[in-house]
């Protein structure tokens, strides 16, 4: 399946979810002039470490995307409580249907077996705004019991370099394990080995619409 040419968006529950899940696959799509829109559902101000403004996160999305070469005018940044998403199903999907006018080919999101509450919402009303279009779950390994790797993007070294970029863009979140660039060549040269290439991201395959 060739991405080129197609409207494509990331669904973030958070901002970093969206980089951390597809952000190599983001490099990719824009080296391939393909557009890409960014929509953050919540900037966790509850969740900033102390000596961050509340706000921070807000400056580092717009910095980290700008990193992967999504234009300003394509990201989103909602700002819902942290934590609390499901709260706010209906209002999200509103949003969403909203949102789908657009028309895009290709929704990603995070995978539906992700247990943390705010990405399992983004997931499942995502699906209900966009069950006629193509919808790829990506992965967030330290919040996914199982995760079905039935979808392979192949990268090069660039697109991972340029994730790396994007997440260090996020100072108030350096301290996670997964921020590190050791954990995210490591498995990006996993999800590549299982696909028979240098480099991938997986995602697995929520809806597919085929076109003939």
């Amino acid at each position: 399946m060739n991405l080129q040419n197609k409207k494509v968006v990331v669904l973030a529950p958070h901002t970093d979810d969206g980089e951390l899940g597809a952000g190599g696959t983001i490099s990719r799509l824009i080296r391939s002039n393909t557009k890409v829109r960014y929509v953050a559902f919540s900037t966790a101000e509850e969740s900033v470490p102390e000596g961050f403004p509340k706000d921070i996160l807000k400056t580092e999305v717009r910095d980290a995307t700008k990193r992967l070469g999504i234009d300003e005018s394509d990201l989103t940044i909602l700002n819902f409580p942290v934590r609390k998403l499901n709260y706010h199903r209906q209002e999200i999907l509103e949003a969403l249907i909203e949102l789908r006018k657009e028309e895009f080919d290709i929704v990603f999101v995070p995978c539906l077996n992700d247990i943390h509450q705010d990405h399992s919402t983004i997931a499942q009303e995502a699906l209900r705004a966009f069950k006629n279009t193509t919808i790829l779950g990506y992965e967030l390994i330290w919040n996914n019991l199982s995760f079905n790797t039935t979808c392979f993007i192949e990268l090069e070294e660039e697109d991972i370099r340029n994730k790396v970029n994007a997440l260090a863009a996020y100072k108030s979140q350096n301290k996670r394990d997964y921020m590190s660039e050791d954990f995210i060549f490591s498995l990006a040269k996993t999800r590549g080995v299982q696909s028979g290439k240098k480099y991938a991201e997986a995602f697995e395959v929520i809806r597919l619409m085929l076109t003939l």
